[in-house]
């Protein structure tokens, strides 16, 4: 088992040798072509695609489930799915290992994520971001009302909305304390009584040899340094994607209640697999 997390604490350097470099160069080559072309491929559908829906998409997001599936598929990361994704109206919440959750979380289930108004800016990423749909907030409490008007359109079209209530990308071991401030827009007389929110574990498990921690990516890691590790494997674990039984809002008294039970079931699911895959590695 790792040791308990310190998120100031990075994993040591890596060197990759000869055949981590080549596996960098051919399996990065390969992903940023085929991600390219996918970008281009939705972007031309969806000039076609918002005349004649608007803020309904009916055809781009299978396009980015079969982007994120191919790039498992390249990197070599194998994906199990546990459940079934919700097909009532609503938001998805989810714990947070690295920037591989995004595309995990997208090859199983056409949702958009909910990110902070910063990576709207952030160079190569933000661009997919809008892309693809995300919706972008300020976490400022003054533009409460604002925000949750935006998901209410956003959920009216049957946009279904991935938030993670932890705040931040973790290590991976382990699943923080959900922050209650979003879950107050779902709260919202117009909307607490006809959505849902279903929780979702994600679990990675490390490559045979390496770090249980392989995947996580916190701190002052860099996205650099966490892609090239991930391309330079020369065997990859798994990341497994639990979805449990939606929940109704309406349900709920508060934000807060809401918020625990969601992160109840997150951990319960995320813990469980850690276990399971702790149990198969020394039997």
């Amino acid at each position: 088992m790792s040791a308990p997390w310190n998120e100031s604490e990075a994993l040591a350097d890596q060197r990759f040798g000869v055949m981590g470099w080549a596996r960098i160069v051919l399996r990065g080559t390969v992903l940023a072509v085929f991600v390219a072309f996918g970008l281009v491929v939705l972007l031309l559908m969806r000039l076609v695609e918002r005349p004649l829906c608007g803020q309904g998409r009916p055809v781009t997001p299978h396009i980015t489930q079969i982007v994120c599936r191919t790039a498992f598929w390249i990197i070599g990361l194998r994906r199990q799915r546990i459940g079934t994704p919700m097909q009532h109206p609503g938001a998805v919440v989810a714990n947070h290992t690295s920037w591989l959750d995004i595309f995990s979380l997208n090859a199983s289930q056409r949702i958009y994520f909910v990110a902070k108004s910063e990576v709207a800016g952030w160079p190569g990423i933000g661009w997919l971001a809008r892309a693809t749909g995300t919706v972008f907030i300020e976490r400022n409490p003054k533009r409460a009302r604002e925000q949750t008007q935006v998901f209410q359109q956003r959920l009216l079209h049957n946009h279904r909305l991935l938030f993670f209530p932890e705040g931040t990308s973790t290590d991976g071991q382990q699943v923080l304390p959900f922050k209650t401030t979003l879950f107050q827009a779902f709260l919202a007389p117009e909307l607490k009584d006809v959505i849902w929110i279903q929780p979702v574990s994600v679990t990675y498990t490390s490559p045979d040899g390496s770090d249980d921690r392989f995947y996580g990516w916190w701190g002052d890691m860099t996205f650099g340094a966490h892609l090239l590790a991930t391309l330079a494997a020369r065997q990859h674990g798994k990341v497994i994607t639990c979805y449990h039984d939606p929940l109704k809002v309406i349900e709920f008294s508060d934000r807060k209640a809401l918020a625990l039970a969601c992160e109840r079931l997150v951990r319960h699911g995320h813990q469980r697999d850690l276990a399971l895959d702790q149990e198969a590695r020394q039997s």
